[in-house]
């Protein structure tokens, strides 16, 4: 079992950059393959962008891709994602998931087991 912690968001203008967290607890988490999704007020949870256990393979949604980056830092049992030239529409809860499976990527939220609790991201126009 894993528990995850997002950290990091906050309100940026248009064009601007954050960096999100996911920490993770347990000496598992290098088993896992991880991903971001995000939620705005009245849609549905939507895929983000996703890494494999080992960190070498990331996918994208067509929305963020260029924009954004996904990495890991399996020493330290963190996910990151780094949002440049950040536009109104990205504004959401962000949140990291976990799901230990030697398919990749998964893309849809049902596909994950486990979830942390969100960290809101705020893009001012």
């Amino acid at each position: 079992q894993v528990q995850l912690v997002e950290s990091g968001g906050g309100l940026v203008q248009t064009g601007g950059s954050l960096r999100l967290s996911c920490a993770a607890s347990g000496r598992t988490f290098s088993s896992y393959n991880m991903g971001w999704f995000r939620q705005a007020p009245g849609k549905e949870r939507e895929f983000v962008a996703a890494i494999n256990w080992r960190g070498g393979t990331t996918y994208y949604a067509d929305s963020v891709r260029g924009r954004f980056s996904i990495s890991r830092d399996n020493a330290k049992s963190t996910m990151y994602l780094q949002m440049n030239s950040l536009k109104p529409e990205d504004t959401a809860v962000y949140y990291c998931a976990a799901k230990r499976s030697v398919l990749f990527p998964q893309r849809a939220a049902r596909e994950y087991d486990y979830w942390g609790q969100g960290t809101q991201v705020t893009v001012s126009s």
